[in-house]
């Protein structure tokens, strides 16, 4: 993300993915954390999107993820509060407002993704596909936590 404006302002998402968006903002502020991180996207995408879930051939996957982004929400477990997220494996770009900047490159991210299969608006699997494709993100971390083969997802989201 290039400007200071919130990611989804600029991008076309779909209305599952802008709920998914207001979802990971509740849940951060909630958390007592200053942005929304990808750790928070991944939850609310969980949540939130049958077709995110679906991307995990094993349903105790999801049971097990959403276990460990629980704990983390209730101050167990992975803890990253008041740390600003950055992964290095994106360069660093301006972040918006109340996002990380590793978030706000997922997100606009999994625009480009959708506008490339010929799309106007981004999907839950798109966001999925790129924080995937950060393998030094906080989401990466809990997916590797919960013993989800990253390398995989990423394969079967192509």
């Amino acid at each position: 993300m290039h400007s200071s404006t919130p990611p989804e302002a600029d991008a076309q998402l779909s209305d599952e993915l802008a709920a998914v968006v207001a979802g990971a903002r509740r849940r951060a502020v909630r958390d007592g954390d200053q942005q929304i991180d990808t750790a928070h996207l991944l939850h609310s995408l969980l949540e939130a999107d049958p077709d995110v879930r679906g991307a995990f051939p094993e349903g105790a996957q999801v049971a097990r993820l959403l276990g460990y982004l629980v704990q983390r929400s209730i101050g167990y477990g992975l803890r990253w509060q008041g740390s600003v997220e950055d992964s290095g494996a994106v360069p660093l770009v301006r972040s918006a407002p109340g996002w990380s900047p590793v978030a706000a490159a997922a997100m606009e991210a999994g625009v480009e993704r959708a506008a490339a299969r010929g799309e106007e608006r981004a999907r839950g699997v798109d966001v999925l596909a790129a924080l995937a494709a950060d393998t030094e993100c906080r989401a990466v971390e809990v997916l590797g936590r919960a013993g989800v083969d990253v390398a995989g997802l990423r394969r079967r989201l192509g």
